[in-house]
């Protein structure tokens, strides 16, 4: 079923890419040029739109080792509906755990000049134990999210949320969240806390602050609203998140502090350098649903093409899923893209030279119990390459593991993928 539907989503992928190589010579102009342009650039992002709702593609169809197949509709109310309110919702139903999952949500302006919106959300769906997402990032939509097919290690929630969003100045982007959720482990799992109660589900009521800095992007009004007409580096994300124990029936008290910066050297001819560091740290009761897994993408198969799929953007291929966890973290990826090579006009494959590295350790791993993983405190290494760009947006990835966390077993160390890489 793995495999039929990674051949399917191939198929689909090289359609979608082949529809958006037809040249501009060939499109003849009309009036509506306008539209045309501001239609791609919401399908770019993820949205086909319509007159008062766009629809988010995120939605339509993905496919997780827990879920197996997840396909439903989402979107968002655009500004012909409102520019001061917005109403925003989802609803997906998973064919092999047999659950519907879904969101609904609103939002109002405070303030035009700097964006402010204060946004509601309920929300009953699954979540990746161990991930960590910050939330001001820019919304960023991926046809293909190679890590996803892999999962398998999730959480049920229910989560009622209040957010706010603040421009405080063109380059600082805020996002403040108070959230109370019902958390519960699709898989067996207990916390041991400090009185020696196992706790199988767990109440939180947390708040998050983030805030991202981008000193060096250039920004111009656009439509009333600010646009980053230029990609400046390094970019700064800073979170601080805060579990109050016993506030609205909470169970567990901790605070996370996480941290990321890219930096892009850009190069003479289309070969840039992007260096990528990220790093997070946790202290109080923390269960694993919220501590960090560095980004593993490779599934626990005996041989390298039995876990032969898709490399992710920024994973460990060699990694394998849930073989560690860490209360303490950091991450450091170099990518460095070779001049392309010109062997036609429109055919240019790119070598990518790849090296990543990961430290991290735990506390009391004795707490989390039914669940066995190790620790990163040695340092884990892998480099390899990826080709892209070799057939409609694929190519093929070759990782090696080495250091202190190399296995016995050669093939066990080596990870072949395809790589997908495409944007509208």
């Amino acid at each position: 079923m793995h495999k039929h539907f990674i051949l399917l989503f191939f198929i689909l992928c090289a359609i979608f890419v082949h529809a958006q190589s037809i040249s501009k010579e060939e499109m003849a102009p009309k009036q509506d040029s306008i539209k045309k342009t501001e239609f791609l650039k919401h399908l770019g992002n993820g949205y086909l739109p319509t007159k008062y709702f766009n629809f988010d593609l995120r939605y339509l169809i993905k496919y997780n080792q827990y879920e197996g197949v997840r396909t439903g509709l989402g979107g968002i109310t655009n500004n012909a509906f409102s520019e001061k309110y917005r109403i925003n919702s989802y609803g997906v139903y998973g064919f092999r755990d047999h659950r519907f999952k879904y969101s609904i949500g609103g939002g109002f302006r405070l303030a035009k000049r700097t964006n402010t919106w204060i946004n509601l959300s309920y929300t009953s769906d699954l979540e990746e134990t161990g991930s960590s997402k910050f939330l001001t990032d820019k919304r960023f939509f991926q046809f293909f999210e190679p890590r996803l097919l892999n999962i398998d290690l999730f959480h049920k929630h229910v989560t009622k949320a209040i957010t706010i969003e603040h421009q405080l100045t063109p380059k600082i982007l805020t996002e403040t969240k108070l959230a109370v959720s019902n958390t519960d482990p699709t898989y067996s799992y207990e916390y041991i806390l400090n009185d020696n109660n196992a706790i199988k589900s767990f109440h939180l009521t947390t708040a998050k602050v983030s805030l991202q800095w981008s000193p060096f992007s250039q920004y111009e009004s656009s439509r009333k609203r600010l646009v980053e007409i230029k990609k400046g580096y390094p970019k700064f994300t800073l979170q601080y998140t805060k579990s109050f124990d016993d506030l609205f029936k909470s169970d567990f008290s901790f605070s996370k502090l996480d941290f990321r910066t890219i930096y892009k050297i850009e190069g003479k001819h289309s070969n840039p350098s992007i260096i990528t560091l990220v790093s997070g740290i946790t202290n109080g009761n923390t269960p694993l649903t919220h501590l960090y897994h560095a980004y593993p993408n490779n599934i626990n198969k005996e041989t390298v093409m039995q876990r032969f799929s898709v490399a992710g953007l920024n994973s460990f291929e060699t990694m394998y899923f849930n073989e560690f966890f860490s209360d303490k973290f950091a991450t450091l990826q170099l990518k460095h893209f070779l001049k392309p090579f010109n062997i036609s006009q429109r055919y240019k494959p790119q070598l990518v030279l790849i090296t990543r590295y990961a430290i991290g350790d735990i506390k009391n791993p004795e707490r989390h119990q039914n669940v066995t993983f190790g620790s990163l405190k040695k340092g884990y290494t892998e480099s390899g390459f990826e080709i892209n760009k070799l057939l409609f947006g694929f190519g093929l990835s070759l990782t090696y593991r080495y250091g202190a966390y190399h296995l016995p077993d050669f093939n066990d160390n080596v990870a072949l993928k395809f790589t997908f890489n495409v944007s509208l």
